[in-house]
């Protein structure tokens, strides 16, 4: 069957618009059983609404995470640095000089005689490098003592002290009588000396 009218050649998109606007704003339907596009543009809405919300939420946690985790993360860093931290000359003179002062004391805490005198004797020669270190110049420790400076050098006294007793040592001998609290005392004026000036 033959329709009347001229055939249809062009596609009237006003005409499709204006029936899409009709249909939102009439609700999409007549009747309580008709679609509702509102209620579904509400729905959608809300579902919107909660997934913004469930998004905030994660991403307050997600920094609260971060912000602990990289906290954590340079406490820890700062607690093994010393570890593995890389030793420099002087940390590793420092760390020589110990080992030498620990067999100095386990020297000076033994009960005989020629250990006492052994202590006093190395002790020295640490001092003559500390002297060597600081910059002071001399053939012997007696000369390098001589040319420091009693302002930059508090523990002076007790430095010539301990080193009198080693030249009595040296001098005479096995003929020098070397009490054992005269031989701590010596001990205790070189460790005044070497704790001034950083070496233990």
């Amino acid at each position: 069957m033959q329709s009347d009218g001229p055939p249809v050649h062009f596609l009237n998109v006003e005409y499709f618009f204006r029936l899409l606007y009709d249909f939102l704003h009439s609700g999409g339907g007549t009747g309580s059983a008709g679609f509702s596009v509102h209620g579904f543009l509400a729905f959608l809405s809300g579902i919107w609404l909660a997934f913004t919300v469930l998004a905030y939420l994660f991403t307050l946690v997600a920094i609260g995470v971060l912000v602990y985790s990289t906290i954590r993360y340079y406490q820890v860093r700062k607690e093994e640095e010393p570890k593995y931290a890389t030793r420099t000359f002087e940390e590793e003179d420092t760390r020589v000089d110990h080992s030498r002062w620990a067999y100095i004391m386990q020297l000076i805490e033994s009960g005989q005689e020629s250990d006492w005198r052994q202590a006093i004797i190395e002790s020295d020669i640490m001092l003559d490098e500390v002297l060597d270190q600081l910059g002071y110049q001399g053939e012997s420790v007696g000369e390098k003592l001589r040319a420091v400076n009693p302002a930059h050098f508090r523990t002076l006294n007790n430095a010539w002290e301990a080193h009198k007793v080693r030249n009595e040592i040296a001098h005479q001998g096995s003929s020098y009588q070397l009490t054992e609290r005269l031989a701590h005392r010596t001990i205790a004026n070189y460790e005044a000396v070497f704790r001034e000036h950083g070496e233990i």
